[in-house]
């Protein structure tokens, strides 16, 4: 093949490889892609010892291959993490299991919580550890207090950012826990 045709498939193959990646860290796909970044590492080894006479091509190429290097750096971070159980899905989930067996029998035949509902009652659960690392009562943080809170927040943030798509965290300042809001990464 052409140099124009391997930049194109490097290209598809790289933005498939991206795609599959945030699957397996979502927990989508069982196992790590490691076949097509194997794939994708033989387009770029092609030619890495090769000099690229068209500008154009060398560019995209050199882009390609800096992005890859960047995602895989990005990717073997969060693979570290995973390996050491401090990955964020993942301690939300082995959390998630810890709290259900706790809970009673008759709670597991409630309705299951929704995807805002988690993320309240993870900021709540945030907010209480972060109290209590500041050494400040934090028994008196209810589920209706944070969700008030937020409430009352979004009206002003919604107009400030133009958006609905707002995500919340909670931030230790001055010794103080307090919620922060920003544009939501992923829909």
């Amino acid at each position: 093949m052409a140099i124009a045709e391997d930049v194109i498939l490097l290209d598809q193959k790289l933005g498939e490889l991206i795609l599959k990646y945030e699957q397996y860290f979502i927990g989508l796909e069982k196992r790590e892609p490691l076949q097509l970044l194997e794939e994708v590492g033989k387009l770029v080894r092609r030619y890495s010892a090769v000099q690229i006479t068209n500008t154009m091509y060398k560019h995209r190429y050199t882009m390609l291959v800096a992005r890859l290097n960047t995602y895989r750096e990005h990717w073997n971070r969060i693979l570290k993490l995973m390996e050491e159980g401090r990955y964020s899905r993942d301690r939300f989930i082995s959390d998630l299991h810890q709290r259900n067996k706790h809970i009673p029998e008759r709670k597991k035949v409630e309705a299951p919580q929704s995807a805002p509902e988690i993320e309240l009652d993870r900021l709540v659960q945030e907010f209480r550890e972060a109290r209590k690392a500041c050494n400040l009562p934090y028994h008196t943080i209810t589920r209706e207090l944070v969700a008030a809170t937020i409430e009352k927040q979004k009206p002003e943030l919604a107009a400030k950012l133009g958006t609905e798509n707002i995500a919340f965290r909670v931030v230790i300042e001055n010794g103080k826990p307090k919620l922060k809001a920003g544009l939501r990464k992923h829909n």
